[in-house]
């Protein structure tokens, strides 16, 4: 996972090199979650029918023809090629990968399990941007070393894979998995996918474009950028498992209410250009998305019948990379007309207005439930 993010740090150096603007850095990024929801979509059942290590492997061969391409780069196109398919690997990892740990555990350990699956996926996420910034910062070849250490990185894994046991028994047909709402979950799912939508539309924002604005603050220190993306995904992993034992509607509301405090935070910080503020508001808003996306799953899962929990799952990943793409790519045409820093304003704006919606939402669900149970009794 962390190889899906180290490009993060060096946008800006490829926009130097390839003389493209923030809109182009911001396709590049959208790219890759399109490989994701492709991946997620097509081979997402994959590894029931076959096996869960054949379809790691696979994983492990993309992410390194993925840094392949990175590594031969002459120009946007091979950029694109690299992020869609580091995409494709990202969304074989986060399902097949989460599933395989849970299975190779006893079942009195299933709960500590899930909690490292999560770590593994968002701390390999935050951890990417961090070794890429430092490695771009303080190591030659910037745009080379970094792509060499994941390729390394890839085969040690391909070798574990090769020597651990395989965990499905391979049950299942291969096939796209079908996107579905029962009509029983659509008022839990509505709010849940709102709220995710806006933890992964800052995602998005801080992973395509926060090291742009750390460049607009007149610090050239890629490990700096790096630093910044790491934040919020640190919070997110962090936030995810302090989260598990809050009840899923109320934290749901909790993760709208600290999205909505990240946003003003951020909002200030890109008006006073704040490296501090900047960090801070990683932090904020990593501890929103991560509650926010848990425990909404949590929420969507626990109502959903059994037999129909992989396609009602499915359509909630759908929507969270759907929010981490479009919006980031909507903040790249808006930076060229009013500018990088006006268009991560209104940008703020509009992902507050949405987490408050959401969270009004929760509230009259609750009051309504209230008024149900009075009634009954």
């Amino acid at each position: 996972m962390a190889g899906t993010t180290l490009p993060t740090p060096m946008y800006s150096l490829y926009a130097q090199r390839f003389h493209f603007a923030v809109l182009t850095t911001t396709v590049i990024f959208a790219v890759y979650a399109g490989g994701v929801l492709f991946s997620l979509l097509c081979f997402g059942r994959w590894s029931d029918a076959v096996g869960r290590r054949p379809m790691l492997l696979a994983g492990v061969v993309l992410a390194v023809f993925s840094a392949a391409a990175f590594l031969t780069a002459d120009g946007v196109p091979q950029l694109l090629v690299g992020r869609a398919l580091s995409g494709l690997s990202a969304g074989i990892f986060t399902g097949t990968a989460t599933a395989a740990i849970i299975e190779a555990t006893p079942p009195n350990r299933r709960t500590r399990a899930a909690a490292i699956a999560t770590v593994a996926n968002i701390g390999g996420l935050g951890f990417g941007p961090l070794l890429a910034g430092a490695l771009v910062e303080y190591a030659p070849a910037p745009l080379h070393l970094t792509f060499v250490v994941h390729i390394g990185l890839a085969l040690v894994a391909g070798i574990a894979l090769s020597i651990v046991p395989e965990t499905s028994g391979r049950s299942g047909q291969i096939g796209i998995q079908r996107l579905s709402v029962p009509p029983e979950v659509r008022g839990v799912f509505t709010v849940a996918a709102l709220a995710g939508f806006c933890g992964f539309a800052v995602l998005g924002l801080f992973t395509a474009v926060a090291p742009s604005y750390v460049a607009t603050f007149d610090i050239g220190n890629h490990a700096v950028a790096g630093l910044v993306v790491f934040s919020i995904f640190a919070a997110s992993a962090a936030a995810q498992i302090a989260a598990t034992r809050i009840a899923p509607q109320r934290a749901v509301a909790l993760g709208c209410a600290t999205t909505v405090v990240g946003m003003i935070v951020l909002a200030a910080t890109l008006m006073l250009s704040s490296l501090i503020g900047l960090v801070a508001a990683a932090v904020v808003c990593g501890a929103g998305q991560g509650i926010s996306f848990s425990r909404g799953l949590a929420a969507v899962a626990e109502r959903t019948p059994a037999d129909r929990r992989a396609e009602v799952t499915s359509t909630y990943f759908v929507v969270a990379y759907v929010a981490i793409s479009l919006p980031v790519v909507g903040v790249g045409l808006a930076a060229g007309v009013w500018g990088l820093r006006a268009a991560g304003v209104s940008f703020t704006g509009a992902v507050a207005a949405l987490a408050s919606v959401c969270l009004a939402a929760i509230v009259v669900q609750n009051c309504g439930r209230t008024s149900l149970a009075r009634a009954t009794d």
